[in-house]
């Protein structure tokens, strides 16, 4: 019997190693070591052994079977490592390397500083209101005090549909749509994406962002203005902040104001840079918005955001914002 256990040993090496896949090995294995295996029966064949050899002989049979079973797994690894580099193309991927980082975006410096705007004026009582970019001639103009003499509404500076409708000029229209809804008092801020039909330089652009705010009530006076906005400018920029107003016209405030901020890029540089205009709101366009301007006042302001981001990181060029440069847009973090 130890010839046949040597004949079936060296036949069951030899199918273990020239199997050629994982099915092949599987059928090598039932045939030696399943229940009808080779082996198997030799195993229970031991009862015809005289007695006393049957411990060593026993024996012989195990440590074949183990050798065998150490023989297949090792073989098995095998021929899944080869198949599965064969599912993969047979490009030697090895699923147990380490993956590469996921490149992630970043929100956009615009965007960023809407959100933290908002969250500002939330944090001040203001509630965020939303308006159309395509807008009605009397929402953008006439609601607004701007008399249809006015340089503004020429095609040179805005761009006009086919039906008389326009893309608006700024995000002021929510003003007295918001009056309308809402009526007072009102603390509404508008962040939204504006057009003008400008040639494009380093300091204009086409299409721009901005944030309108509105505050109604009785007795607003230009200190509430004063006051909102040095702690806005205070939040955005991290430091305090000089301010300062210029009179300014603008048809839908009186009076109106340009505010400009001292040292604005915080170098310790003594001169005052044009930021917004802003004002206490016209009486006429108290009027369009269906208040009484004897009973309610209020103060408005269109910040510029391209202009804000541009002083708080000390850019440039405000065609960065829209010119698709990576490099440019991954200093801003990552999401």
């Amino acid at each position: 019997m130890e010839d046949q256990l040597r004949s079936i040993v060296d036949r069951a090496h030899e199918a273990a190693r020239t199997a050629s896949d994982v099915a092949a090995l599987a059928a090598v294995e039932s045939s030696f070591l399943g229940k009808k295996g080779e082996l198997t029966l030799l195993l229970r064949g031991l009862g015809a052994l005289p007695k006393e050899e049957r411990p060593a002989f026993g024996k012989l049979v195990n440590e074949a079977k183990v050798r065998l079973e150490e023989l297949l797994a090792d073989r098995s690894r095998d021929l899944e490592s080869v198949a599965l580099e064969a599912a993969l193309g047979g490009d030697g991927f090895d699923p147990t390397e380490p993956g590469l980082e996921v490149s992630h975006g970043s929100l956009h410096p615009i965007t960023q500083i809407t959100r933290e705007l908002v969250r500002v004026f939330e944090g001040l009582g203001f509630a965020a209101a939303r308006g159309p970019e395509v807008e009605f001639e009397h929402f953008n103009f006439d609601a607004l005090n701007i008399p249809a003499s006015h340089p503004a509404r020429d095609t040179q500076d805005t761009f006009w549909l086919s039906d008389g409708n326009l893309l608006r000029t700024h995000t002021s229209p929510v003003q007295v749509r918001a009056m309308e809804r809402f009526g007072a008092p009102l603390r509404v801020i508008a962040p939204g994406r504006c057009f003008r039909n400008e040639a494009v330089d380093a300091t204009h652009e086409h299409t721009f962002y901005q944030m309108e705010g509105l505050m109604i009530d009785r007795d607003i006076s230009v200190a509430n203005l004063i006051h909102v906005m040095k702690t806005c400018l205070r939040e955005i920029l991290g430091r305090e902040v000089r301010i300062r107003l210029r009179p300014g016209f603008f048809p839908f405030v009186e009076p109106g104001f340009e505010l400009d901020v001292h040292d604005p890029f915080g170098t310790g540089e003594d001169r005052w840079l044009e930021l917004l205009p802003c004002g206490m709101v016209h009486p006429n366009v108290l009027r369009a918005g269906g208040l009484d301007p004897e009973e309610w006042t209020g103060f408005a302001f269109g910040l510029g955001l391209q202009r804000l981001v541009m002083i708080r990181y000390g850019i440039t060029d405000i065609r960065d914002f829209t010119g698709g440069d990576l490099r440019f847009l991954e200093q801003f973090g990552r999401v």
